[in-house]
């Protein structure tokens, strides 16, 4: 073990590009906290086939984007884990078929959850409008 707690052999391997990857795969859009990627591709990745590193999130996340994902009928498989419930760390795994890039399987599952959110939110508005109404009449 390094001084730090770190295994040597791991060191060189956290600042490794991933292998085998198309130039789609190389880099995820910047999504940033400081200077710190929040979306991030793990290694081994290939074109219908990819796991992807969400920083500071939890389950509340990973259930939903993972129901999300799916319902897209050109999803073979997706899942979740969390590596340590002491770690703001999400894994989610994605399968596609075909030619069916993983990378805009997460992006449209991203999208689609946050119009669902904004389904949520607008019909709680009018619920809570409508109570408030019925309450002053």
């Amino acid at each position: 073990m390094a001084e730090d707690g770190q295994d040597p052999s791991l060191a060189d391997q956290e600042d490794d590009e991933p292998k085998g990857l198309n130039e789609e795969f190389s880099e995820l859009p910047p999504v940033l906290k400081g200077d710190e990627k929040l979306i991030e591709l793990l290694p081994g990745a290939t074109d219908n086939a990819a796991s992807f590193l969400f920083r500071y999130e939890d389950h509340t996340l990973g259930n939903a984007l993972r129901h999300i994902i799916m319902k897209n009928p050109q999803v073979e498989f997706c899942g979740y884990s969390i590596p340590h419930p002491a770690e703001a760390k999400m894994h989610i795994r994605i399968q596609t078929y075909d030619d069916v890039s993983a990378q805009e399987v997460l992006e449209k599952g991203l999208d689609d959850l946050a119009d669902l959110c904004d389904v949520v939110v607008e019909k709680f508005n009018e619920a809570r409008n409508e109570s408030d109404s019925q309450m002053t009449a």
